[in-house]
């Protein structure tokens, strides 16, 4: 139902301009698409909705070019992914994403500030892309497919990506006092 609600709201977009439709997608996405940047940023809460708002930019002004070959969710999940990785080009010649702090500001709206910063220091030790897939895996609940879909990887390196980024995961917060347990 939730797909083909997608579906409908995108062809009053493309067919009729309708701004409101458009409005619903974002009301209904932009909330784990913040989420997904967030993770993916390690925390960054400024940078997060920057980069949300430049994807929802993106998918709006590139929306006559869904084809329903995937869900709209996979196809905007991709636009964020690209956008990320934009995002990472322009800085490489300045500052690499693993040397920014962590914006404290959001991270203390937060019930458990503390996991919640280990986690996002965990996730600094993780290549991009091992970070992209941990995140659309385990924190936004996305299948493998969709991951192939988003990241455009094949099936066993997205898994390959899954299986070494939860390896330095555990080994991280095995160090830093977590157990396992």
């Amino acid at each position: 139902m939730g797909q083909l609600n997608d579906i409908s709201l995108v062809a009053q977009v493309v067919a009729f301009k309708n701004a409101r439709a458009f409005d619903q997608l974002v009301k209904k996405y932009q909330s784990p698409i913040r989420r997904f940047f967030l993770n993916l940023t390690c925390g960054d809460g400024e940078l997060s909705d920057d980069l949300a708002q430049d994807t929802f930019i993106k998918a709006y002004t590139n929306i006559a070019s869904f084809r329903n070959l995937s869900n709209f969710s996979t196809w905007l999940y991709r636009i964020a992914y690209n956008v990320f990785y934009d995002y990472i080009r322009s800085r490489k010649e300045t500052a690499d994403l693993d040397s920014r702090e962590v914006d404290i500001s959001h991270s203390t709206e937060q019930v458990n500030v503390g996991q919640q910063m280990d986690i996002y220091e965990a996730l600094k030790n993780l290549k991009e892309i091992e970070r992209t897939c941990i995140t659309l895996f385990y924190m936004e609940d996305t299948s493998i497919d969709k991951i192939v879909g988003i990241t455009g990887c094949p099936s066993g390196t997205v898994k390959s990506h899954l299986s070494r980024g939860k390896e330095k995961l555990a080994k991280y917060l095995k160090q830093n006092g977590y157990d396992g347990n």
